[in-house]
């Protein structure tokens, strides 16, 4: 089997989804293992972040994030209607309360995809929450696929190296880690450990 799980396995589930959490370093496949497990269950939910960034060409508002201006963010940490906020490269990104709640409480599978600040403080509001961490198979794999891209500049590269140093180090406060050596594999796994198969 291509996935290897590192950790300890999870409770079952409760009656109602728990919340689960996908982190991992930048170029690790995020973006791509949820996009292949949401086509295959649609049904999962995945939060859309409100974000002060500007859209970049083709993203849509409410459907890519929720774009926002620094006041109207300023507005949503003071009222605590972000369940965990971040900033990165002078942007700050949160995931908006209200519908993770809604959702969890219709018992609908709720999965977020953030980074490991985000991660932080959702284990701190949301203890019960499921912390994935999603690996690469080596140093060597994240640091083909980052700069593989060919869509940033190489200091941009570097500081998404020296984080993801720093993310991966934090892997043991994760609850399970899944290693991305197929994105079939993980989209499963990721599917199994949510419950929904």
């Amino acid at each position: 089997m291509a996935v290897t799980l590192r950790g300890t396995t999870p409770e079952p589930p409760d009656v109602r989804p728990r919340l689960t959490v996908l982190s991992g370093p930048s170029g690790v496949g995020k973006s791509t293992v949820v996009a292949h497990m949401r086509k295959a269950h649609p049904d999962v939910w995945l939060s859309v972040s409100a974000t002060t960034r500007k859209p970049r060409p083709g993203e849509q508002h409410g459907v890519h994030y929720f774009f926002v201006t620094d006041e109207e963010m300023d507005k949503l940490i003071a009222n605590s209607e972000l369940l965990e906020w971040a900033e990165f490269a002078g942007n700050r990104y949160g995931t908006p309360r209200a519908a993770v709640i809604e959702r969890l409480e219709r018992g609908e599978p709720v999965l977020l995809e953030i980074d490991l600040q985000g991660a932080r403080q959702v284990r701190e509001t949301m203890p019960d929450a499921q912390l994935v961490f999603l690996a690469p198979p080596s140093w060597e794999e994240l640091v083909r696929r980052l700069t593989g891209r060919g869509t940033e500049p190489p200091e941009v590269i570097e500081r998404r190296l020296e984080a993801a140093k720093v993310e991966l180090a934090a892997e043991p406060e994760f609850d399970v880690t899944l290693v991305n050596t197929s994105v079939e594999d993980v989209a499963r796994e990721l599917l199994a450990l949510m419950d929904v198969v």
